[in-house]
């Protein structure tokens, strides 16, 4: 699921999950493209506004704190190894394309 949530099946990510993925993509890649549609999805599934507005909260600082560590050219966590970052940005490259992902 670390490269591409689309790839898992229903035992490992249930509907409200699956929709909060699909909501950070859209929101993440192409947020000119949001609507009203895009929260009636989620308050279809039993979010609730205060829910939203965390989950919203959530993938904004996720957005903007990596692109401060990609403008700066942050190097990663000690954990992290070169490969493994380079693999990352190959497989977000992917993903922001529309394309397969590999698996783990």
């Amino acid at each position: 699921m670390i490269w591409d949530y689309r790839a898992c099946d229903d035992s490992e990510l249930d509907a409200v999950d699956r929709a909060l993925c699909d909501y950070a993509v859209k929101l993440t890649l192409t947020p000119g493209q949001m609507d009203a549609t895009d929260v009636g999805k989620l308050k279809a599934l039993g979010l609730i506004d205060s829910q939203i507005t965390v989950v919203v909260q959530v993938i904004g600082y996720f957005n903007y704190i990596n692109r401060v560590a990609d403008g700066l050219d942050v190097e990663p966590e000690g954990w992290m190894s070169r490969i493994e970052k380079r693999k990352w940005l190959a497989e977000k490259a992917k993903f922001s394309a529309g394309g397969e992902i590999e698996a783990g």
